[in-house]
């Protein structure tokens, strides 16, 4: 391949044109609790804040990069860490990409190469494109940081003589795929049975990958089984898939896995699927609206705590009380009548006190 420069200039470093920032990224649980923090990150200053929080907590690699001194070198006396700046992200992914390139002869020389990585790398970095996120995950952890990981299971194909083998380890062959559509079988724990299929889905969340299956060939609720006895029941199976998605955590921080079913209309249990369906909805739709009445009410809460002026002698204590600040019983009242919990109520209010509005 012959690359064309359109963005970058030869012999310039494209970090270089560039301005940086440091922020911290924070994300809550809905509790306020903190499920992840890092605090002065390296972003271009560009960026949202949005952009920064998902690339600092989904994409950053948390442990085992190594720490490095003023020239450049690897300080192999001090301790490793996270990556800590998406200059490292996108130089690992850019790097990898040209070493890949480079290593299967895909450029005309060793300038189309370089020519590759920075107009890349700009890209990258000007948010022009992006990967997909097992990229983001995966790519470049081990030509970068010599991390390596047991192996997980992954095949990959010999590029010389197509041969199928396993890989040696979790990240010299990345699994840098966004999307798998994978078969199953109606057999709860041989090759390609139901159990299988649960172990090959968990393979794939852990490193970012979202994967999609037909379960129609899965017997219906009360079909007959080859050793007596009757099947629990394609929906019971289903209930297994989506908890095991819902617990494994992408990347191990906040990104839940990526789940499709399908089930064909003509299947025993169609009904009790789309019923499923429905309530799954149902409950999302209850999040949304609950979420924003309580948003409502809680600011009402906050708000009314600060409107009674205060009393001069140091003691602000009535604010905080429904019986003398009427404001405050006023929006506890409406929050009660929208059935606010009453933990949620008391929370802000201590909120209040201790300065929020």
């Amino acid at each position: 391949m012959r690359i064309t420069r359109r963005f970058t200039q030869a012999g310039t470093d494209v970090f270089s044109t560039i301005k940086w920032t440091k922020r911290s990224s924070r994300i809550n649980n809905a509790d306020g609790s903190v499920v992840f923090e890092m605090n002065d990150a390296e972003v271009p200053e560009a960026w949202s804040q949005l952009a920064t929080d998902i690339m600092v907590s989904k994409y950053f690699r948390k442990a085992g990069v190594p720490a490095y001194k003023a020239d450049g070198t690897i300080d192999t006396d001090a301790p490793t860490g996270p990556e800590r700046s998406a200059k490292q992200v996108i130089g690992r992914l850019a790097s990898c990409w040209r070493n890949w390139g480079e290593r299967h002869g895909y450029f005309d020389s060793s300038a189309d190469a370089d020519a590759f990585q920075d107009e890349i790398s700009w890209m990258m970095v000007t948010q022009a494109t992006a990967p997909n996120s097992p990229q983001w995950f995966n790519t470049g952890l081990h030509d970068a940081y010599g991390i390596t990981g047991p192996a997980q299971g992954h095949w990959i194909a010999d590029p010389t003589t197509g041969e199928c083998r396993l890989a040696p380890d979790a990240y010299s062959h990345p699994q840098p795929h966004a999307c798998f559509i994978q078969s199953v079988g109606d057999d709860l724990v041989g090759d390609n049975g139901i159990m299988d299929l649960w172990v090959r889905e968990a393979r794939l969340f852990k490193y970012g990958s979202g994967t999609g299956s037909n379960f129609s060939n899965i017997r219906g609720e009360g079909e007959p089984l080859s050793g007596g006895g009757r099947s629990s029941g394609l929906m019971s199976f289903l209930r297994i898939g989506d908890r095991a998605a819902g617990a494994i955590k992408s990347g191990g921080t906040t990104r839940r896995a990526a789940k499709m079913v399908v089930v064909d209309v003509d299947h025993p249990d169609i009904e009790a699927y789309i019923d499923w369906k429905v309530v799954e909805e149902q409950k999302v739709a209850a999040l949304v609206t609950g979420s924003k009445l309580c948003n409502e009410h809680l600011n009402a809460v906050i708000q009314a705590c600060h409107t009674m002026p205060s009393q001069g002698d140091g003691d602000d204590s009535e604010r905080f009380s429904p019986r003398h600040n009427r404001a405050l019983r006023k929006a506890m009242k409406a929050a009660r009548r929208d059935q606010i919990s009453e933990n949620y109520i008391q929370r802000a209010i201590q909120l209040a006190k201790q300065g929020a509005r």
